[in-house]
């Protein structure tokens, strides 16, 4: 099987199964998602989702969030991984929010890079998220299942990885494939034990043939 075809399978599969996938992360406009995914990092969707409806609440704007303090917004964000950190970026990357975008999160994934907290995954979760560009975010979900069923090779970088899927899903299948990867990943392609008995891509995935020897 080519490269080609493993993508056309695995593309088809979820086309038909699950022709809608989104982001778990609860948000209703581009900068709580924005908030969402920079608290996401090293962190589920879950454990963000308990936190964010208090956040928002007191944080409803990037305005707002811009002249409170680090200690302020850590109260509201301590349960989860690295909250200074994280509470940092947060005033961080409203401030800048404010002062170089009118308060408007940017559409462009080197201008979106430009905020703290905010890397190329990030950048492009929003990207294709929030304006439907055909940007790919790879986190360890994507990552991994993409090289378990063989559509990456030898890659090394979440980069190495994007460039690799990106140069087979078509444009308009971009944003869904990433919720396809992820989902895959978090719910049946896990880290640990995955289910591959259940699982319908087995019969074109490269870690599965591989357990047949």
């Amino acid at each position: 099987m080519t490269k080609k075809e493993r993508f056309e399978k695995v593309i088809d599969y979820f086309s038909k199964y699950h022709p809608i996938a989104e982001t778990e992360l609860k948000y209703d406009n581009p900068y709580q998602l924005l908030v969402s995914v920079i608290l996401s990092a090293q962190c589920t969707d879950k454990r963000v989702n308990t936190i964010t409806s208090a956040l928002f609440r007191a944080f409803p704007q990037p305005e707002v969030m811009a002249i409170a303090s680090s200690d302020e917004v850590f109260q509201y964000i301590k349960s989860i991984s690295y909250p200074n950190n994280k509470a940092k970026h947060l005033v961080g990357m409203a401030r800048m929010l404010v002062d170089e975008f009118k308060g408007v999160v940017p559409a462009d994934v080197e201008e979106l890079q430009k905020l703290p907290g905010v890397g190329r995954k990030t950048a492009n979760v929003i990207a294709s998220v929030v304006y439907n560009q055909p940007a790919m975010a790879v986190d360890t979900h994507v990552f991994r299942v993409s090289a378990r069923l063989g559509l990456t090779t030898n890659s090394t970088t979440p980069l190495e990885t994007e460039k690799q899927l990106m140069k087979y899903i078509p444009l308009d299948k971009v944003a869904v494939a990433h919720h396809w990867l992820i989902l895959h990943g978090r719910y049946v392609c896990t880290a640990r034990s995955p289910k591959c008995e259940e699982c319908e891509l087995k019969m074109f995935c490269k870690y599965f043939e591989k357990l047949q020897k």
